[in-house]
């Protein structure tokens, strides 16, 4: 006959079980929603114990906080094999299987965290934001990217995350499709930053010229191709001299 005899967890055992209750909890509801008393309930300790970790709850916020935006820029890790579209598309894949994962936490994640924020917390999401960045630069070998590029690819991490809250709110259009609208919007930005700068021009036109028939790129093309016909001709004098 064996005695329930509860195992002492050590302290950094202890601690790392509270951030993973509390990131439970916080990918389920905003943070402002849940209580100490439901940390301590769910992790099977006593209040004043949470507190013996943690001061509070934003310093326990934001350690599980941490946690979600190590796993999150991971999201973005992956090999540099094979067509960039692809890539994008796997990309994207993890990404949305995180925010449907956390839906609540990873929308107070972006917004700022609890009421009032935190200075941790900006810095936290800043380096989510700069992480997928780097990740997406690296893809494309440039190791000095133009300002051209820099910008297409800062607005493209901007645009996956505002695409996602704004999916969260009632996930009214499919998820795969936005996965590959999203592969597709990048394309589109640095098609049109192309158009404006022979480096860009330069990089994009690399970029394409190794992605497949059936891949995402080429889908995206195929899809434009259909409303070619209805798009007005643009008069050869009006297009750039490198376009004529």
């Amino acid at each position: 006959m064996t005695t329930g005899v509860r195992r002492r967890m050590g302290v950094e055992e202890r601690r790392a079980q509270l951030i993973g209750v509390a990131l439970e909890l916080f990918s389920h509801r905003s943070p402002d929603d849940v209580s100490i008393d439901e940390i301590a309930a769910a992790a099977g300790i006593s209040r004043p114990l949470v507190y013996h970790y943690f001061p509070g709850k934003r310093s326990l916020y934001e350690a599980a906080l941490k946690r979600a935006a190590d796993e999150l820029a991971g999201r973005f890790l992956e090999a540099h094999e094979g067509p960039l579209g692809a890539r994008l598309s796997r990309v994207m894949r993890r990404f949305f299987d995180f925010v449907e994962e956390h839906g609540p936490g990873f929308a107070a994640l972006m917004r700022g965290g609890p009421a009032g924020g935190s200075s941790t917390a900006d810095a936290l999401i800043d380096g989510v934001r700069q992480s997928a960045y780097e990740q997406i630069i690296a893809h494309l070998g440039v190791p000095h990217p133009p300002a051209r590029l820099e910008l297409v690819v800062r607005s493209w991490v901007s645009l996956a995350e505002s695409t996602a809250l704004q999916w969260l709110d009632g996930k009214r259009i499919p998820r795969a499709e936005l996965e590959l609208q999203l592969v597709h919007d990048f394309a589109a930005l640095a098609a049109v930053s192309a158009a404006y700068d022979q480096e860009m021009a330069g990089i994009i036109l690399r970029v394409f010229a190794q992605e497949p028939a059936d891949g995402p790129f080429g889908d995206l093309l195929a899809r434009l191709t259909v409303l070619a016909p209805a798009a007005p001709a643009v008069p050869p004098q009006r297009l750039p001299q490198s376009f004529r």
